[in-house]
């Protein structure tokens, strides 16, 4: 496969540490690389180096000439006095992009429920987060650097992404690295994965799933090392105790051949560890939320209110673990009020038992807001002088460095952590005040794979009442045993999963994101119906039959881009003094380009009458 880019000997130092220690890596041609590692080891940092935003203290990054690099940044620089529309396809002519099947395939993916003349400063942090990714893919693009492109996509938006970019280029085309603690993203797109750790970069084949299995064999690996290491220390140790005879030159040479012996050993890694901490017991009534529906004043509505929820009823078990689907905006954090008691039911019954305890961690970091000036151990001190558990009794910092944290950050102001070192605090700050119902907003939020594993291994032996919302997948599955969707305001059990879920929103069933701008994207626009031009209303079974053709278009016309691929290919391979063959390419390819042209021209049509 032919080279897209790399990197040689690069090394790079910040003022408090060095991030990388003379690593070399190259993408080539065909590549899906995700990178995963702990917070803060440089997983973003290596992203910039590549792509040329920064500059290594030595060392080369070298691009071939003439590839394109599109990146997706983490932060948000979208340009509010644009609007949704010129974010996207610039000034572009409407012909031109509409005529693009990738074009509209982005933007029916992650922008249909826009309005495209919206302006980008009235749109919410998801939906901005959607056009950002929209601007980016309507490009032409050799390698794309994604920077957790999952961040604020719920579920529907992700497992479109996903397909997106497993179909985006042929198989040896394309060059794809990307950030993210999504791990079902990792699995379904990567076919390799570089993990970032200790000032280095190392690679595994294959996704998050086979990552892990690697890196459990080199873990055992390593740990078989590291107890003849330990082995042979301690018999070291054992004979520098022997009394005041031993103190002779011949001791110095035994420590010097001990120092030698563990000089090429690197420490082991800081791993991050959580265990069971005591619950508050719960009775077995916990919430019972019966026939219940909430709505709020809305002026815009013709009823002048929204309905949120509507007729739900639902039974929380003790020890029940149970994640909440839907998109945003469909109603998830109105029905976890209502099991906390922030939200009050416009009609219908919400009971608690006297029992319960019910802590939420939540997207915002509310736990250490009235503490950020403090330091981390100070703030956990102040809760107890001492931990009990697994079974040990534990000091505050004992606790801390278990979840990961550093003796140095144990004297750090809260305000000055990383974002995965606050949400590792701010979940320990809730364990300790030992809830017997926990709610999880997006708790995969600021974690990398690591935290989440720990904290997922924690929840496995949780003895209380689980409630989850969260897009990450993996996180859904692993730590659930249920699932429900809020579809159009009402609470329905999915039997099949997450799977069930995705194949009713596809079907038109999982509802639009309550928060979308009003009015609709382009490939979807609506006329005023008490305008003159206003066009006839399509029947139900037209828009189906509709949508059902334009699908058949979609997948004709990505077999005959392959064709046409293919057919180009051929042509670069051919003898180029055989005119004859090559003149019955170029023929090929006028056909296929004329089938392309009518087809597309269908699709317009169709996309009127949806």
């Amino acid at each position: 496969m032919a080279h897209l880019l790399g990197g040689e000997s690069l090394h790079l130092e910040f003022p408090t540490r060095t991030i990388f220690e003379g690593i070399t890596v190259g993408v080539n041609e065909g590549d899906r690389i995700g990178i995963v590692g702990r917070n803060g080891d440089g997983k973003s940092t290596l992203l910039s180096l590549l792509a040329g935003r920064i500059t290594p203290d030595s060392g080369k990054v070298t691009v071939r000439s003439g590839t394109r690099i599109g990146f997706l940044d983490q932060s948000d620089i979208l340009d509010d006095s644009l609007s949704v529309g010129e974010t996207i396809v610039g000034d572009t002519p409407e012909y031109e992009w509409a005529s693009d099947s990738k074009v509209r395939d982005v933007i029916s993916g992650l922008v249909s429920d826009l309005d495209w003349d919206a302006s980008v400063s009235s749109l919410s942090g998801g939906q901005r987060r959607r056009v950002a990714l929209a601007s980016l893919l309507a490009g032409d693009w050799d390698a794309l650097f994604l920077d957790e492109p999952t961040n604020h996509l719920d579920v529907e938006a992700i497992t479109w992404l996903a397909r997106h970019l497993k179909n985006r280029w042929s198989k040896n085309a394309g060059g794809l690295l990307v950030v993210t603690h999504d791990r079902w993203f990792l699995d379904e797109v990567c076919t390799d994965t570089w993990e970032v750790h200790d000032g280095i970069v190392e690679p595994f084949e294959g996704g998050y799933a086979a990552y892990i299995l690697q890196r459990v064999e080199r873990d055992r690996q390593a740990a078989a090392v590291e107890a003849k290491r330990q082995n042979l220390m301690r018999k070291e140790l054992a004979w520098l105790r022997r009394g005041a005879p031993a103190r002779t030159s011949k001791p110095k040479f035994r420590i010097d051949a001990a120092n030698e012996l563990i000089a090429d050993v690197p420490p082991v890694r800081n791993s991050i560890e959580l265990s069971q901490m005591a619950v508050t017991r719960l009775g077995k009534d916990v919430v019972d939320i019966e026939n219940v529906d909430v709505s709020y004043e809305d002026s815009t509505q013709p009823s002048g209110h929204r309905d949120v929820l509507k007729k739900v009823t639902w039974r929380i078990a003790p020890g029940e673990r149970t994640g909440i689907l839907g998109v945003n905006g469909a109603g998830k954090s109105t029905l976890l009020g209502l099991v906390t008691g922030a939200v009050e039911p416009s009609s219908g019954r919400v009971k608690r038992g006297k029992t319960v305890n019910i802590a939420t961690l939540t997207q915002q970091l509310d736990e250490l807001k009235d503490v950020e000036n403090d330091r981390v151990s100070d703030v956990i001190g102040r809760k107890k002088t001492s931990y009990v558990t697994g079974g040990k009794e534990l000091t505050p910092g004992q606790l801390l460095e278990r979840l990961g944290f550093t003796s140095a950050q144990l004297s750090t102001p809260v305000k000055d952590l990383s974002g995965g070192q606050k949400r590792r605090l701010q979940l320990l700050l809730i364990l300790l005040d030992e809830p017997n119902v926990l709610i999880l907003d997006e708790p995969s939020n600021d974690l990398d794979t690591d935290m989440l594993a720990a904290m997922e291994d924690l929840l496995d032996t949780w003895p209380g009442t689980l409630l989850v919302v969260s897009h990450d997948r993996y996180l859904m599955e692993r730590v659930t045993d249920q699932q429900y969707a809020i579809i159009d305001g009402t609470f329905r059990h999915l039997p099949g999963g997450v799977d069930e879920y995705l194949q009713l929103s596809a079907a038109g069933q999982g509802g639009k994101s309550a928060g979308a701008v009003s009015g609709t994207s382009p490939l979807g626009k609506q006329q005023d119906a008490g305008s003159e031009s206003a066009a006839p209303k399509a029947s139900g079974a037209e828009v189906r039959a509709a949508q059902k053709e334009i699908n058949q278009i979609d997948r004709k016309l990505e077999k005959l881009t392959r064709s046409k691929e293919s057919v180009h290919e051929k042509m670069a391979n051919h003898n180029q003094s055989d005119y004859e063959g090559l003149a019955k390419f170029s023929a090929e390819i006028a056909d296929i380009d004329a089938e392309i042209d009518e087809l597309e021209m269908r699709w317009m049509e169709l996309s009127e009458i949806i």
